[in-house]
């Protein structure tokens, strides 16, 4: 009797954690848009702690040139906001690859990462992400002065350092080592800063998220064409800061039919190490100069501010 009592005792214990632990992963109102007040102040330091080695790249990476037969693929999700508003976690979309263990790069704006800090330290302990730069408050690189720029890139990285020390797992990586360019936009001086500061340049050769998901059936019809653009070695663009919406749905069926294709997903850097970078010299959705029309869209730099964004 005394065995079964000691067993019962164990057993509560074991589902009490099991929920414990599921429940900090369940969406909840903070994780809405505009849901925690906007501070647009800088990090609490500005200089990461950890330096990178220049890297001496020939452009910005669009996808992968992998050996044959060999059906690999990356999705990779922007999660960000600009320096005037809060945008949300998409749980929905961060839970079903993590049940699934699908792994996928997180490109992180380090405002964003300030925002969700908690989901961010969660996300940082899950063994299939991979987080990445996507600067501060998506300034636009093709816009931004050269000082702008390294604060929207360094900022991002202290913020992303701050985070790992609080969260105490020495498992995280103590650094940052991919960027992405908001709104694709890019410049020669761009790129030679951001190689500059240790980070290699990823684009992406599907924008996956085109036309309406909410609704399931389109999502379907979507998700077949973007996986009739992909191909191994290339690299998909998403987003989980709800922003658009019915992304879960398109996702869904778009690993649905690339399982069913024998494709297998790894992170941007696995996916780098299976073959050759193939670069660009200028950031894009679908095709060149089809991002110019954002340049006036988002505020001076792309920052959503009325005054430029300098780092000061």
């Amino acid at each position: 009797m005394k065995t079964i009592k000691i067993f019962l005792v164990i057993l509560l214990i074991a589902v009490t954690c099991a929920n414990s632990q599921a429940d900090e992963w369940t969406r909840d109102s903070l994780d809405n848009r505009r849901a925690i007040a906007n501070n647009s102040t800088p990090p609490a330091r500005k200089i990461p702690v950890n330096s990178l080695d220049p890297v001496n790249d020939n452009g910005i990476i669009r996808r992968v040139k992998l050996p044959e037969g060999v059906k690999a693929i990356s999705l990779t999700f922007d999660m960000c906001e600009l320096d005037t508003i809060t945008t949300g976690c998409d749980m929905d979309v961060i839970n079903f690859l993590r049940g699934e263990n699908i792994p996928a790069t997180l490109f992180m704006g380090g405002k964003w990462m300030r925002t969700h800090s908690r989901r961010v330290m969660q996300i940082m302990s899950a063994k299939n992400f991979e987080i990445a730069n996507h600067n501060w408050s998506h300034g636009n690189c093709a816009l931004l002065s050269d000082s702008g720029l390294k604060a929207q890139i360094l900022w991002t990285q202290s913020q992303y350092e701050l985070l790992r020390e609080e969260s105490e797992n020495d498992d995280i990586p103590p650094s940052m080592g991919l960027f992405r360019l908001p709104y694709g936009r890019s410049s020669k001086r761009a790129i030679n800063i951001i190689n500059s500061l240790g980070l290699k340049i990823i684009q992406w050769d599907v924008a996956a998220e085109a036309g309406n998901n909410e609704n399931i059936k389109t999502a379907r019809r979507n998700a077949l064409k973007v996986a009739n653009m992909t191909k191994p070695g290339s690299i998909l663009l998403f987003h989980a800061n709800l922003v658009p919406k019915g992304t879960i749905n398109l996702l869904r069926e778009i690993i649905k039919i690339l399982s069913e294709r024998g494709y297998n997903f790894v992170t941007v850097s696995e996916l780098l190490s299976m073959g050759e970078p193939e670069f660009t010299q200028d950031g894009y959705f679908t095709s060149p100069g089809d991002n110019l029309t954002l340049d006036k869209k988002f505020g001076i730099d792309g920052t959503g501010r009325k005054t430029r964004f300098t780092g000061e």
